[in-house]
């Protein structure tokens, strides 16, 4: 925390005082509560039962983050048993004999939650606002299905086609499958080797007694760590879980250590994948060090050296010579030994083979030209930026402990930020010289060789890890930061707004943790008639902004917004620019400088159009197949009235095509220079800054910045569209995709919008508790992923209803029943007062956890200043839903909602599906 700040001696002071009484309290605990550590706030303590607990207070921060770890993923699970602990994952969520519907909880809490499963861990988690109703709760709810979740036998089959929905819908991308094939072949006894989803047949048959006993084995307090972190009392947090948890016995099983290991790989391995899609990739795989080794930092080094846009030499030997259009890398930061991979996508008429030797020549060659001081410090500098700033937001680290508790130790993260910042270029030569191998690799084909060179790739005992961990010493604190109230109304109060030159400004400064400060940018440009036929170059204009300037390569952008901590996204398309950064109070001046320059000075490079150009029409093609893709360009289509080349003219992918094709570098730069300035535009700033001092720079900076072309905003039109019903065939795809739409004459300050907007939180939004997804996923289990939307224009009468699904192709007729089911319920029934009770406190604590973030804010206070509305708007919209009666409600769906106009598409494989239900059954 900086203190030149008049206000801030004082509250340093208090801080300091503060943070003495806080200590002295932590030296109290419950009984049965023994605490172990700390490290740089976040402390950790145990309970009788085993169960391990991290609390991470932060006041500053409106909302709280309760996170539950098991030490069980797929490496625990059996021969045919592949896919139980993602399946028990869903089970978990099907409730309790005290919590019997866990998602209409969640929803009515308003939480954002979710679980997922890994190679070495589960987890639950839900961020809420900050209130002790809800963690009280939250708490008691994951103490509750920690032990007491049903697992019965129903439950079970209603998932089966859920889970095989999500299976399917990870086969429909072709990265994907290749990304699971390179994985099943490089491990040929570990269960890293095997997707966390399973094999289809091992979900289908799976009992639900072998589940039932997994779950008793594994979901116990002694197998467990629970993360708190955010708004919280930690004395009162720690009563709390003690209230909860404490009274869960340590079971009396002992969980066994896994012992396979998987042997060296002693030679080349190919696969091959042939499905249909519209691209071409080449991956190559190496087995590398578990994340708690040594090796890891340098490792990780190694990839973005090779790997990263535009710097990587990967990119530079394919990407730049146009072998291919873009390369990309993953790896694995696994407990025991992990594996990296390379990749790279090139367009279907492009050379294969090519582009493959080309990535094991540079790849396998890596050893023989060192890294630059250069290349290993870009690196470094930006993955100590994103770790810096992560722990600048308690509900960020909260979740990202996660793997690092299943990594082995939570202070591993302390262990690898400090390894990290000690990598040399010749540790990264090492590594590089130790991993990179021809006999490591997974991509060729098996070759006998008299003398094989194999690299012995170490693993780490418990034991070992824990001895690195007690290592850890830890840094200073992180600057601490006020409690902050998020209402709209408080919020409001702190907010100052000004103009700068054109700009409209709205300022809310608040002391945040490690001085965080959000800014926000948005610029306005052109009018119907002078956008006509420019929309592609507008976004090709946005896209090309961060790829160059006069003064600054792509590259040092990206390393002087590392240098100077800042996270930033410079863009524009037809009718807007702007930025959203993240930074810290002391760099916060910088980073709108380089912001300035990006959007003022760009240099439009050649070489980066072309590159730019091929990924777009690459990614233009692998939409020819892609159900999601097809179904909703063709609805885009469909409800279509503007004249061609209107800004809001929606194109057939072959016409989009046609343009990017025929689209000039000359195109792009008359655009910036026929469209660009700040005549219109907004600029808020939220969190930890001077506005005396930004309110300068930002003069300095766009108060002289004319626009061209005088800006008129281009009205957004109703259009009542004749509905349609459209299939569209997807050959080979798994998954198919069900998307509906009805246009509805309505701006958002209609008196109807508040009762027509909660209608459709309850029709298709919330947590797995809507309408839809209790009967479409949670009854009949046909869709994985299935809900509603509604939006509407604050300034045209221009409103959109949506509805969408994933679904196994032979469900087609089943879902598109079930969906226009519960909407005639809906406007035949309606809903009841209990259940719009339930759906006013979920859908008004989602907003109050929305706004717990500077980002959120910022955006809001951008919108509001274009639209000319303040936070008093909120706080009226918040009011009117409050008071919404049952019949309100359903006046409103009645009528709007029309069954009789609303539009579907569906893409998928039907015939493959229709023909396997008309085969005789073997």
């Amino acid at each position: 925390m900086t203190s030149h700040h008049p206000a801030r001696k004082f509250f340093f002071a208090v801080l300091i005082v503060s943070l003495f009484i806080s200590a002295t309290i932590a030296q109290s605990v419950p009984p049965g509560i023994t605490r172990v550590r700390s490290v740089e706030g976040i402390t950790e303590y145990r309970l009788a039962n085993g169960l391990q607990i991290l609390l991470f207070p932060d006041l500053t921060k409106q909302n709280i983050t309760v996170n539950i770890v098991y030490h069980v993923g797929s490496r625990h699970e059996s021969y045919g048993e592949t896919g139980m602990a993602h399946l028990l994952e869903h089970l978990v969520f099907k409730g309790t004999p005290k919590h019997p519907n866990i998602p209409q909880e969640l929803t009515a809490h308003g939480a954002s939650p979710n679980g997922t499963t890994w190679y070495d861990r589960t987890n639950y988690f839900e961020t809420f606002a900050a209130t002790d109703e809800n963690l009280d709760w939250a708490l008691d709810l994951e103490a509750d299905r920690m032990i007491n979740s049903y697992i019965a036998k129903k439950d079970l089959e209603s998932e089966f086609s859920v889970v095989r929905n999500e299976m399917e819908s990870g086969e429909n991308s072709p990265i994907r499958v290749l990304f699971d094939k390179i994985t099943a072949t490089a491990y040929q006894w570990h269960n890293y080797g095997k997707t966390t989803i399973g094999a289809r047949s091992d979900v289908e048959n799976v009992k639900i007694e072998n589940l039932q006993a997994f779950y008793r084995n594994y979901y116990q307090p002694d197998n467990a760590t629970l993360i708190v972190a955010g708004k919280i009392d930690e004395s009162k947090t720690l009563d709390l879980i003690s209230k909860k948890f404490g009274g869960i016995p340590k079971p009396s099983r002992v969980i066994e250590p896994l012992w396979t290991t998987e042997p060296t790989q002693d030679g080349e391995r190919q696969v091959t994948v042939r499905r249909v899609g519209d691209a071409q990739y080449v991956m190559a795989g190496y087995h590398v060090p578990p994340a708690s080794h040594p090796d890891f930092p340098a490792v990780l080094v190694m990839m973005q050296i090779l790997s990263d846009t535009p710097s990587g030499r990967l990119y530079k030997s394919l990407v730049e010579s146009k072998k291919a259009t873009r390369v990309f890398f993953t790896t694995f930061q696994n407990k025991e030994p992990s594996y990296s991979i390379f990749a790279t996508e090139l367009p279907k008429t492009g050379a294969l083979d090519t582009a493959r030797e080309t990535m094991l020549t540079t790849v396998e060659g890596f050893a023989a030209s060192p890294p630059t001081a250069e290349e290993v410090e870009r690196f470094k500098t930006a993955a100590l930026k994103n770790l810096d700033l992560a722990f600048n937001e308690p509900n960020t680290v909260a979740l990202m402990l996660t793997d690092w508790v299943a990594r082995g130790d939570w202070r591993l993260v302390f262990l690898y930020r400090d390894r990290l910042k000690k990598v040399t270029p010749e540790d990264v030569q090492r590594v590089a010289r130790t991993y990179l191998l021809q006999s490591n690799r997974t991509v060729g084909m098996f070759i006998p060789t008299d003398k094989p060179l194999r690299a012995e790739v170490p693993k780490l005992s418990d034991k070992d890890i824990s001895a690195m961990a007690d290592e850890v010493k830890g840094g200073d604190a992180i600057a601490a930061g006020e409690a902050f109230d998020p209402t709209p109304a408080n919020i409001e109060s702190r907010t100052r707004r000004a103009s700068i030159g054109s700009l409209k400004t709205a300022f809310m400064p608040k002391e945040n943790r490690g001085d965080a400060v959000t800014l926000g940018l948005s610029l306005h440009m052109g009018d119907e008639k002078s956008l006509m036929n420019r929309t592609l170059a507008g976004s090709f204009a946005g896209q090309m902004l961060m790829r160059g300037t006069t003064k600054r390569t792509r590259q040092q952008i990206r390393d002087d917004f590392d240098r100077i901590k800042t996270q930033a996204n410079v863009f524009g398309g037809a009718t807007a620019a702007g930025a959203m950064i993240t930074t810290t109070r002391q760099n916060l001046a910088a980073a709108m400088r380089l912001v300035a320059e990006i959007l003022r000075e760009p240099s439009f490079p050649q070489e980066e159009f072309d590159r730019l150009k091929q990924e777009t029409l690459t990614s233009l093609e692998n939409q020819r197949s892609e159900p999601t893709s097809i179904a909703i360009r063709a609805m885009g289509v469909a409800f279509n009235r503007y004249p061609k080349g209107h800004v809001f003219y929606s194109r057939s992918l072959d016409e989009e095509i046609a343009e990017v094709k025929a689209l000039t570098l000359e195109d792009v730069k008359r655009f910036h220079k026929d469209f660009y300035g700040a005549s219109v535009g907004e600029l808020a700033v939220v969190g930890d800054f001077d506005p005396a001092e930004i309110g300068k720079v930002a003069a300095e900076l766009f108060a002289d910045w004319k626009s061209p072309t005088a800006f008129k905003r281009v009205p957004a039109q109703y259009f009542d569209v004749t509905p349609v019903n459209q299939t569209f065939e997807t050959p080979d795809k798994a998954n198919a995709f069900f998307f509906a739409r009805l246009n509805i004459k309505m701006r958002n300050d209609n008196p109807d919008f508040p009762a027509f907007s909660l209608g459709n939180f309850m029709l298709g939004g919330g947590f797995l508790n809507s309408r839809l997804a209790t009967r479409i996923r949670q009854k009949e289990g046909i869709s994985y992923g299935v809900g509603s939307g509604f939006g509407a224009s604050p300034l045209d009468e221009s409103g959109t209803f949506t509805g969408n699904a994933i679904y196994a192709p032979q469900n087609a007729e089943k879902l598109e029943a079930a969906f226009k089911e519960e909407i005639h319920k809906v406007i035949t029934e309606g809903y009841t007062a209990e259940e719009i009770e339930q759906a006013k406190k979920g859908w008004l604590l989602s907003r109050q956890r929305a706004r717990g973030t500077d980002g959120s804010i910022a955006n809001t206070l951008l919108n509001f200043l274009f639209i000319d509305r303040t936070f008093a708007w909120e706080d009226e919209l918040e009011r009117k839903v409050s008071a919404l009666t049952p019949a309100e409600i359903n006046a409103a769906m009645k009528k709007y909602l029309t069954p009789d106009k609303i539009s579907i598409f569906k893409a998928g494989d039907f015939a493959k599906a229709k023909a396997k239900a008309a085969s005789p059954t073997p």
